[in-house]
C-alpha cells in the first residue's frame, strides 16, 4: 500500500500524501499542541507533545490522550522496540524514560533513570530541567538511550531497566582517557553489525564497537545531532556536523568509517550559517533531512542532490511514515 509521510510540527501533526515526486499535505490534527516526536506502525500513530502522548488509529483522523502513567509530560522522543509489537518507549524532559506495553494506554516510569539523573546532576544549557532523553536505539534484548545532558544509556533486558553505558560517567568532567561525550543527541545501531554503535555529541561523533563498552571520535571538534547510517555497508555515514550549536551547519558524507569526510551538500548553500541538522529519516531511496530551523530537506540517496520537500511547512521537528 501506498505511504502517508507524517510531520510533527509546532503546530499539530500534518499527514501527506504523494503528489508527483513531492508531498502535499491532507489532514492536521492535534493543532493547539507542539508535537516534538512520533511513531507509527500497525495502524496505530503515537505524537509526543510538550503535554503528553496522543494516540491515533484512524490515520490522524482523530486523536486520545495517551498520557496515563506518565509523571513527566514534556515528550523529547518517542520510539518501539522493532522486534516486539508492543513495547514502546517514551524520552522525557527532564530526563525519564517510560516504557508501555500496551499500546501506550498505560506507561511504567524507569526509576532508575530518575535516581541516575539526579545522582549525576544531568541537566540543559537551555532549559531549568534536569537533562532530557531524546533518542533510543534497539538491536535485540540490547537498548540504547541518549541523554542530553548526561551521556549513554544502555539496557540488557529489551529496555525493562536502564543504567549507563561502561564508557560513559554522566558528567561533563573528563578524565583521560576521555570517554563518550556526555552531552548525547542521538544514538544509533547499524542493523548488520549490532556491536557497532554511533552517538553524535556536543563534542563530536563516538563510535563503539563493542556495544557501548568503549567509544572512540571519529570526527572530534564538532557538534553534531544527526547521523544516518547505510543498512548495506557499515563503514558508509552520513552526517549533519557544525562548528557550534547551529552555527555553520553543513552535511558530509564518509564511505570508509570515518577516516575521511567529504561534503554532501549538492544543491544547499552551505555552510549554514544558524542552522544544522536535526535529524535524518530514510523514507525509500530518498533521505530526509530535518534542519534545526524547522526546515524539511530531501536527497535522493543515489546522488545527495537536496531540494526542499514541502515548502510551505515550517517548524518541522520529526517526520516518519506508514501505510495508507
Amino acid at each position: 500500500m501506498d505511504k502517508l509521510l507524517l510531520l510533527a510540527t509546532a503546530h499539530g501533526l500534518a499527514v501527506c500524501e504523494r503528489a508527483g515526486d513531492g508531498w502535499r499535505e491532507c489532514a492536521r490534527g492535534l493543532t493547539t499542541h507542539k508535537v516534538t516526536s512520533l511513531i507509527a506502525r500497525e495502524g496505530v500513530i503515537l505524537a509526543g507533545t510538550t503535554s503528553g502522548v496522543f494516540r491515533s488509529d484512524d490515520l490522524g483522523q482523530t486523536w486520545q490522550a495517551a498520557s496515563a502513567g506518565l509523571t513527566s509530560q514534556h515528550m523529547r522522543w518517542l520510539a518501539y522496540h522493532p522486534a516486539i509489537s508492543d513495547r514502546e518507549f517514551a524520552g522525557t524532559e527532564p530526563a525519564g524514560i517510560f516504557v508501555s506495553h500496551d499500546g501506550a494506554a498505560t506507561w511504567r516510569a524507569c526509576a532508575e533513570v530518575a535516581e541516575l539523573r539526579d545522582a549525576y546532576g544531568w541537566y540543559l544549557p537551555y532549559s531549568p530541567e534536569a537533562g532530557c532523553v531524546r533518542g533510543f536505539a534497539f538491536q535485540g534484548t540490547r537498548g540504547y538511550a541518549a541523554v542530553e545532558v548526561g551521556g549513554v544509556l544502555r539496557s540488557d533486558d529489551g529496555g525493562e531497566t536502564w543504567r549507563l553505558a561502561e564508557d560513559s560517567d554522566g558528567a561533563m568532567a573528563h578524565a583521560a582517557p576521555q570517554p563518550v561525550h556526555p552531552d548525547v543527541h542521538m544514538i544509533a545501531v547499524h542493523p548488520t553489525a549490532p556491536d557497532l554503535v554511533f552517538a553524535p555529541t556536543g563534542g563530536g561523533l563516538y563510535r563503539s564497537e563493542d556495544a557501548g563498552r568503549s567509544w572512540a571520535a571519529i570526527y572530534p571538534r564538532c557538534y553534531c545531532r544527526a547521523i544516518w547510517l547505510d543498512p548495506g555497508d557499515p563503514d558508509h555515514l552520513i552526517l549533519g556536523p557544525a562548528a557550534a550549536v547551529g552555527r555553520s551547519g553543513r552535511i558530509e558524507e564518509t564511505r570508509d568509517g570515518g577516516r575521511s569526510w567529504i561534503m554532501a551538500s549538492v544543491g544547499l548553500d552551505t555552510s549554514w550559517r544558524q542552522h544544522m541538522v536535526e535529524r535524518f529519516a530514510q523514507i525509500g531511496d530518498e533521505l530526509l533531512a530535518v534542519l534545526s530551523n524547522g526546515e524539511l530537506i530531501a536527497a535522493p540517496l543515489a546522488s545527495l542532490e537536496w531540494r526542499s520537500l514541502m515548502p510551505a511547512q515550517t517548524a518541522v521537528a520529526a517526520v516518519t511514515t506508514m501505510a495508507e
